[in-house]
């Protein structure tokens, strides 16, 4: 009986998660387009289930900074970043990053360093221009720069990248298949400096990702 219990309970949550990661695909491509209402019982309808998997992925995608609850109007996807939000967001990644690049490689360890290239070979590159082909990129992309932040021994510096939510927000601005080789070089410079204890090469390279990624790779979108 607890057997079936608990298969019952790991179904429900595979349905959970596949309706999340459908009606996030459908947010980072602009099927649901930035700031539209998002329609509870249509998607259920699409998709086939009950409201309860549609409610409880919206609750997710709202703590995510993509979806947003309005009171008695229900959920809206989230604009995108404006030129103002994006600036903002590089200027504190500007403060907080390579600071924890830093501390990382002051502090790297043997297990620290076995993390971070663990991360960086399973990185693939991007498949096509839509979030399927993306997406695996913008896992590595959220993992690798929190992987950091925790190695810097700073939970509150952990913590507060992480509420950034910046990985999806970045990538469902634009999507560029050509940078995947830029990203992932970069990335691999970061990982030599820190697993090879240089904080000013750490620090540098990560300074250095930041500003390719602010000003030649995404904010000429807004120009």
């Amino acid at each position: 009986m607890e057997a079936q219990v608990d298969r019952r309970v790991l179904r429900r949550q595979m349905l959970a998660d596949d309706v999340y990661e459908a009606i996030k695909t459908m947010l980072m491509d602009h099927v649901i387009r930035p700031g539209a209402r998002i329609s509870i019982d249509g998607l259920a309808r699409e998709f086939q289930v009950s409201s309860t998997p549609v409610r409880e992925a919206l609750a997710r995608l709202e703590s995510e900074g993509l979806a947003v609850k309005e009171p008695l109007k229900g959920y809206r996807a989230t604009p995108l970043l404006t030129l103002d939000e994006f600036d903002d967001l590089y200027r504190f990644r500007l403060l907080l990053e390579p600071w924890a690049a830093r501390r990382a490689a002051e502090l790297i360890s043997p297990s620290g360093i076995e993390r971070l290239r663990s991360e960086l070979a399973n990185a693939v590159e991007p498949t096509s221009i839509d979030y399927a082909g993306y997406k695996s990129l913008t896992a590595h992309d959220n993992r690798f720069h929190t992987l950091i932040t925790s190695l810097s021994g700073s939970e509150q510096v952990r913590l507060a990248f992480e509420r950034t939510h910046c990985h999806l927000h970045i990538f469902r601005l634009h999507y560029n298949r050509d940078i995947g080789p830029e990203v992932l070089t970069e990335h691999r410079m970061l990982v030599e400096a820190i697993t090879s204890g240089d904080p000013a090469g750490a620090e540098a390279a990560m300074t250095q990702h930041i500003e390719n990624s602010m000003t030649l790779r995404l904010r000429r979108i807004y120009e």
